[in-house]
């Protein structure tokens, strides 16, 4: 069944010579991304495909629960291109309202959980949302009233969907016995399938718009480069929303192949190893603060963990010396991807060889991912020298939503996203991360990367993690600052500034890269998709 494109007001079309291209060529195809989930329902209707706390759902109860919350979604009067914000914890709910709304050709706006109502208030005014879903409290905020409040002030606002602290609740039961609606397309390939917020460090979120054709596409290239099928056991535990819990391979990839998605409420260590230990994980997605949390956990000999068999790691830059330390210490393949909301991801395939898999972060998965690197001139770079990451694609967005400001920054006229990101490009198209332009310290005309020298300090015995920035300076511009966590209260005695001075000449790093400030904290801290919020610690600083 054939439908028409839908033009969403504050979307950057792709051209249509691109959209030819990638159809022809087989990047996008004609399927829908709840159409994906039925086709596998069909192949597996018996096999669980998601468990999250004492609920487990087969793929035929998976599907049958959406229709039936679709028809309770439709008589809320929610129709195609409609926008509804989904502010949910780790639950299989998030997923049942996310399939149920592309069932109809709603547009779901995904936020994190941590999100509170700077964030959530503007993602409603910008997307002129019909609907909020949300739980009734989350760490003592009280979002039901908040959602009141919203509904309120905002008249677009028609409805609001609060479910239980833990999800399901009165109000879900209730969209449930609605009936059903019967499987049927209902928007196009091409249409806006989800408006993602960037996972950006610094300023108030940004949407992005992506199209059932861009993540099918993503998901796609990440199931085939990492080895999923139908007898993967994936452990999701960083927010849900977040584009490696959807897509990298995420929630989609584990249902485009039959896999079975295991529900962490977050990644910690007393959390996440009971259900490796019970429900025999064989892989799971991290950012690289929760690696580093299992790596240094004192639980790890409580559980059994056998069944691991594959740990991914990506949303950030992971350090070296980190990536050194999953093999050996806990007996798994690392597989490190990079990537960014706005589409692409690069990781390394399943057969890459160790030294490769953890001094980079991947490489394209199809020659349609187009990749530059350049210098500060728009001038391409030579292997192995350090430039600007540019990149254009199938999965990358032609531009934010309602955003044009940020657009005429972060795209190039001919639709190259300008990632921030410093790379370095091997001769086989192999990307390592150097650190982000916007990061890079400049302390008295000297550069100085940050992911150097928190490579250096983690290999220190006595830190758990590490933290650089530049701080302002009359005469040098910039000076050095280290945040350190210590691995245990005596750990901290080793961390002055002298002492880690001394190390880092040891480790013969350069005089003027040592550090000017260190300062030991007890934790990070986090923006909501779990990268380090270098923008608040230097506010703090």
């Amino acid at each position: 069944m054939s439908i028409e494109p839908l033009a969403l007001d504050g979307v950057v079309p792709y051209p249509a010579e691109a959209v030819a291209s990638y159809l022809a060529k087989g990047y996008w195809r004609d399927q829908t991304l709840p159409e994906l989930l039925f086709a596998t329902a069909e192949r597996y209707s018996d096999k669980v495909a998601v468990i999250d706390r004492d609920t487990q759902l087969t793929y035929a109860q998976l599907t049958d629960e959406i229709l039936h919350l679709a028809a309770g979604l439709q008589d809320l009067g929610l129709n195609r291109g409609d926008r509804v914000v989904i502010h949910l914890p780790n639950t299989y709910e998030y997923i049942t309202f996310v399939f149920a709304l592309w069932e109809l050709g709603v547009v779901p706006v995904v936020a994190p959980i941590a999100h509170r109502r700077a964030e959530i208030e503007h993602f409603i005014e910008i997307a002129e949302a019909r609907a909020y879903i949300t739980v009734a409290s989350d760490s003592g905020a009280d979002l039901a009233a908040m959602a009141a409040d919203l509904k309120h002030r905002w008249p677009h606002l028609v409805n609001t969907v609060i479910l239980d602290p833990g999800g399901g609740g009165a109000e879900y039961d209730a969209l449930l016995s609605k009936g059903s609606l019967d499987h049927m397309r209902r928007c196009s390939p091409q249409d806006v399938a989800l408006l993602q917020m960037s996972g950006g460090t610094t300023g108030v979120p940004k949407l992005m718009p992506h199209t059932h054709n861009t993540y099918g596409y993503a998901l796609r290239r990440s199931v085939g480069e990492r080895g999923i099928t139908d007898r993967t056991v994936h452990l999701l535990v960083i927010p849900i929303c977040h584009s490696m819990s959807t897509r990298s391979p995420g929630f989609l990839g584990a249902f485009s192949v039959g896999a079975t998605i295991v529900i962490a409420p977050n990644g910690s260590p007393d959390a996440a190893f009971p259900l490796i230990e019970k429900h025999q994980v064989t892989r799971a997605s991290l950012v690289p603060p929760i690696l580093l949390a299992w790596l240094n956990s004192s639980l790890r000999g409580s559980y059994d963990l056998s069944s691991l068999k594959v740990l991914m790691c990506g949303g950030a830059k992971l350090s070296e010396e980190v990536a050194r330390r999953v093999e050996p210490e806990f007996g798994v393949q690392l597989s490190q991807s990079f990537g960014m909301g706005e589409g692409l991801v690069v990781s390394n395939p399943a057969d890459v060889d160790r030294a490769t898999s953890v001094r980079y972060q991947g490489r394209p998965a199809s020659e349609a991912d187009e990749i530059q690197v350049v210098d500060d001139e728009g001038n391409d770079v030579p292997p192995g020298v350090p430039g600007h990451l540019l990149t254009r694609g199938p999965s990358v967005i032609r531009g934010y939503y309602r955003n044009p400001e940020q657009n005429a920054l972060a795209f190039t006229p001919d639709g190259f996203y300008r990632t921030g990101d410093i790379v370095e490009r091997d001769a086989r198209g192999f990307i390592r991360v150097v650190g982000r332009s916007k990061d890079q310290i400049n302390r008295g005309g000297e550069k100085i990367a940050p992911e150097e020298l928190e490579n250096a300090i983690l290999s220190h015995r006595g830190v758990h993690n590490a933290s650089v920035i530049g701080v302002d300076d009359e005469v040098l511009g910039e000076r050095v600052k280290v945040y350190l966590i210590p691995r245990s209260p005596e750990s901290a005695a080793d961390l002055t500034l002298a002492k880690v001075r001394q190390f880092l000449r040891e480790a013969g790093l350069a005089t003027f890269k040592l550090p000017d400030i260190v300062e030991v904290v007890d934790e990070f801290p986090y923006t909501a998709v779990g990268k380090v919020s270098k923008r608040l610690q230097r506010e703090q600083s």
